[in-house]
């Protein structure tokens, strides 16, 4: 049975966790959470809300597998990619009630803003997808205007999350990725 869950995409194996299996369970998280992990520690710093916002995730992911499953069986046959984008989706709301308690509290973890000395795995692909006429352009945006169009545009938070994960005014993320849209509109002109 290890082969049928190894040959399983991760859509197969959320079917199967919705329907209770343990096993389909422990596999899903085997792949995703090292990625998951990763993209959690690119937004905080805090290790503590990283271990936090994981093991939400996996919970609601497994008492609420059977909505992912239900919809997808509808259209289709889900694929691999909304599979990972629907926990993303979770871990990404997770991560923002995680800074908003902290907030209540006093304590708002702030974002790291200085440039990696490595690209990201996403910005390598999307630079691959989209071309490097784009990827030249995004790189001539200030930090703090390409955090807030990650946010916003990537990991497809609101505004009002955004603000909330970069620790800025709901505003200021408007604004900034509004500038960053002029920007990339003229530089890909």
């Amino acid at each position: 049975m290890r082969t049928d869950l190894d040959a399983a995409d991760e859509g197969e194996l959320v079917r199967r966790v919705a329907r209770g299996d343990r096993r389909a369970f422990d596999e899903l998280y085997r792949r995703t959470a090292p990625w998951l992990e990763v993209r959690l520690r690119r937004r905080s710093a805090d290790p503590d809300i990283v271990a936090e916002v994981l093991q939400d995730t996996y919970l609601a992911v497994w008492r609420a597998a059977g909505s992912f499953a239900g919809t997808r069986a509808r259209d289709s046959g889900g694929a691999q990619g909304s599979a990972v984008g629907w926990l993303w989706t979770i871990a990404a709301h997770r991560l923002v009630d995680a800074f908003r308690h902290r907030a209540r509290r006093g304590k708002v973890p702030q974002l790291e803003l200085t440039p990696s000395t490595a690209p990201a795995a996403e910005d390598e692909v999307m630079a691959a997808r989209i071309g490097q006429e784009l990827e030249q352009a995004l790189l001539v945006l200030p930090p703090e205007v390409r955090a807030a169009l990650r946010a916003t545009v990537l990991d497809g938070l609101s505004s009002r999350e955004a603000s909330v994960l970069l620790g800025v005014p709901e505003n200021t993320v408007k604004s900034r990725v509004r500038r960053a849209r002029i920007a990339l509109r003229e530089a890909l002109s």
